[in-house]
Formats: structure tokens, C-alpha cells, sequence
């Protein structure tokens, strides 16, 4: 398993993968993805199995409550006050290597040197056990996430 950064070559089988993980939303438009990928590249990384891409992970720099679904992000953003991680989906063959801790300790190292108090992120179709196992609490926001899905939880991981 290798975990690197995004290319643009890359593109076809994210949108493959988000298409064949996400039922409870209609995926994202590629632009949006991109969007997430354009401002930081560091921080947007896909899981290869031998030369397979089998997973991929989209997060950023964010300042203020969670993003909504189908927003494209500005070039810049000065001042973040957290790294959001908007998305990390996986094939069916990433799934039981631990390619989701392993993208997760990259994005606490990066939000670490950002020096940001805390990671973010909307959980979506029952994946709360997963990120409560990591350390992710539960957070109350102001922001409507009904974009999201069918009960999304708001949680943050303090650094």
C-alpha cells in the first residue's frame, strides 16, 4: 500500500470510487472535488494497491463551520482554523489494510505544522463509529447539514 499525493491522472477513479461509496448522496461534481484538491494539494491524497488507486482522502484548511455539499472552494484561505476532511472513500480492495488510520496520521502531521487546534469533519451513512474509534467527538454547529445526508454528525478531533 502507498499513500501520495494527487495527480491529475488520478481523477477517473476518485470519481469512480466516490460513485460506488456514496449511496445516501449524489456525489460531487469533479470541479468540487478539484476545488478541494486546488487549494491544498498537500493534504489531498490517494491509497495505491500495487499500481490500483483504492482510495482517496480530500482535506483542506478551513476556517469557520463545515463546508456544504457541491461548494467549490476559493484559491486561498488565510488563517484556518482547522483542517477539514471533507471526504476519504475506499474501494472494497483497500478496505480491512488500515488505509484509513494511515491517511488519518498524514492529516494530523499536516494539521500539526499548520498549527491548528483540531481536525474536522461531517460524518455521513453510519461512519461515527469509525472516526469516535480515532478520537473524533461529536460538535455541535450552527450550520444546517442537510446537505449532507440523512443524520450527519459534525466531529473534531482535538490536536
Amino acid at each position: 500500500m502507498r499513500i501520495r499525493p494527487i495527480t491529475q491522472s488520478d481523477w477517473s477513479a476518485i470519481m469512480t470510487i466516490q460513485a460506488q461509496t456514496y449511496h445516501a448522496i449524489d456525489p460531487e461534481p469533479l470541479n468540487v472535488m478539484q476545488s478541494k484538491w486546488l487549494l491544498s494539494p498537500d493534504t489531498c491524497l490517494v491509497v495505491e494497491l500495487e499500481t490500483q488507486i483504492v482510495g482517496y482522502c480530500l482535506a483542506h484548511p478551513w476556517l469557520g463551520e463545515p463546508p456544504s455539499l457541491n461548494q467549490c472552494l476559493p484559491a486561498q484561505l488565510d488563517n484556518p482554523e482547522t483542517l477539514y476532511l471533507h471526504d476519504m472513500a475506499f474501494a472494497p480492495a483497500a478496505r480491512g489494510l488500515g488505509a484509513g488510520k494511515a491517511l488519518l496520521g498524514r492529516l494530523v502531521a499536516h494539521a500539526r505544522r499548520l498549527a491548528v487546534p483540531h481536525l474536522s469533519l461531517v460524518a455521513v451513512q453510519g461512519a461515527e463509529s469509525f472516526w469516535e474509534k480515532q478520537g473524533f467527538e461529536h460538535t455541535d454547529t450552527t450550520k444546517c447539514l442537510g446537505s449532507y445526508c440523512d443524520n450527519p454528525s459534525y466531529m473534531r478531533l482535538a490536536l
